[in-house]
């Protein structure tokens, strides 16, 4: 599968965008924990369209006018990573959920923590929003982002 790459400026800093031409299968910090590397097979896509549709839906996320991304996603992942990725799309903008709620969501109420290292390995932050989970006690519990950005983002989406 030929991958696209961009770089778009955020206030979070620059984000690396990447998809297949059909879909988006990254976004990804620049400073985040989990940047993946380049690889030549990679193609620079400033033409892209579904790149370019998700550089205007995160413009307009950030600006304050965009609750719900429409662009289509392709996270790769295990089916138990696809399922703890589901739950975190289903997450209304401007709300929270607990690692032990998403846990119970999905049918494993003992995997708090796998649900936390599946949210931290999402390929596509920002749009599966892991950062709208928290600890159970309202604590900011690891983001791959950083806690600062994920911060930022709470507060933008009116839930802290």
């Amino acid at each position: 599968m030929t991958k696209y790459y961009q770089w778009h400026q955020s206030p979070l800093g620059e984000l690396l965008l990447a998809g297949s031409g059909e879909a988006i299968t990254d976004v990804h910090l620049r400073a985040g924990k989990y940047l993946p590397e380049i690889r030549p097979a990679w193609v620079p896509g400033p033409h892209d369209a579904v790149l370019n549709q998700l550089r205007r839906e995160l413009d307009d996320y950030f600006a304050g006018r965009l609750h719900r991304f429409g662009v289509a996603l392709a996270a790769q992942g295990t089916a138990f990573q696809q399922q703890a990725w589901a739950f975190l799309a289903a997450i209304p903008f401007g709300e929270t959920r607990s690692y032990r709620q998403q846990a119970c969501a999905i049918g494993r109420p003992n995997a708090a923590r796998a649900v936390g290292a599946a949210n931290g390995r999402n390929p596509i932050g920002i749009v599966l929003p892991c950062h709208r989970v928290i600890g159970a006690d309202g604590s900011m519990a690891g983001y791959a982002g950083g806690i600062e950005s994920k911060k930022f983002l709470l507060k933008l989406e009116g839930a802290l």
